[in-house]
């Protein structure tokens, strides 16, 4: 039991520092990258309220890809939505006491792992059956959509199916933060769910999932549509322009 609480232990700091680090760096990535161009997606907003409500619109009800496809819309929203209360229940093994409100949602996040996976399985079945999306997958995507399967299906099995002794592994998660390790269930569903977390938390930073944070950083999406009202000069064209004018004079 001590080996396998050491090596989840030290398996899950690995995956944070990975993860944190990973998608940090992308992020300054995105602030750093210059945007010379107006190229907002019309109809674009013309203030950055506007902005605001249309990232929100895309973040939360994902309007663009409703206009799209609406299948893929369905499938995608309830995959998201369902993640977010499962993530969101997940809060209780990591605070104590636990948060009135995590508390409220525990029967709702419970029975979002099967949302979840119907989204999933939507998602993966429209990869493998439509052409065009089948053409331009690589093997990466399904790769995602296997994590997300078994991390999904493997913590339903622990809800529903194999229980897990949810004191003891809130007790192991606890020592993780606190650096006193406690042992871990050794549950084969959660051992392996565990180990489909840890291993996309890894991954993330390299995979498409970085849509999540990449979508703030979106010319196409962030920017006001006010070229003739205001000029837009990018900061390393702005630094050129400069040097142009003191060399003029």
């Amino acid at each position: 039991m001590w080996f396998l609480t050491g090596f989840f232990a030290l398996f899950f700091y690995l995956a944070v520092i990975i993860f944190v680090a990973g998608v940090g760096f992308k992020i300054y990535q995105y602030i750093r990258t210059p945007a010379p161009l107006k190229i907002p997606t019309m109809p674009a907003p013309l203030t950055r309220t506007g902005v605001g409500v249309r990232l929100f619109s895309e973040v939360v009800l994902f309007k663009s890809l409703f206009r799209a496809n609406k299948w893929i819309w369905l499938f995608g929203w309830i995959f998201h939505f369902a993640l977010l209360l499962v993530l969101l229940r997940h809060l209780r093994y990591f605070i104590d006491p636990v948060w009135w409100w995590v508390a409220l949602i525990q029967p709702f996040g419970k029975y979002a792992a099967f949302a979840m996976i119907l989204g999933l399985v939507g998602l993966l079945v429209r990869r493998i059956t439509v052409e065009r999306i089948r053409y331009i997958s690589n093997p990466s995507d399904y790769l995602m959509l296997a994590l997300l399967l078994i991390i999904g299906i493997s913590g339903a099995m622990m809800t529903f199916v194999a229980h897990t002794d949810i004191m003891q592994f809130k007790a192991f998660v606890r020592g993780m933060m606190t650096f006193s390790w406690q042992p871990i269930p050794t549950d084969p569903a959660l051992l392996l769910h565990l180990a489909a977390v840890f291993l996309l938390m890894i991954v993330f930073p390299y995979s498409k999932l970085l849509h999540a944070p990449g979508i703030f950083f979106s010319p196409s999406r962030n920017q006001v549509d006010n070229p003739r009202e205001k000029r837009h000069l990018a900061p390393w064209a702005a630094e050129m322009e400069k040097a142009e004018r003191s060399s003029d004079s």
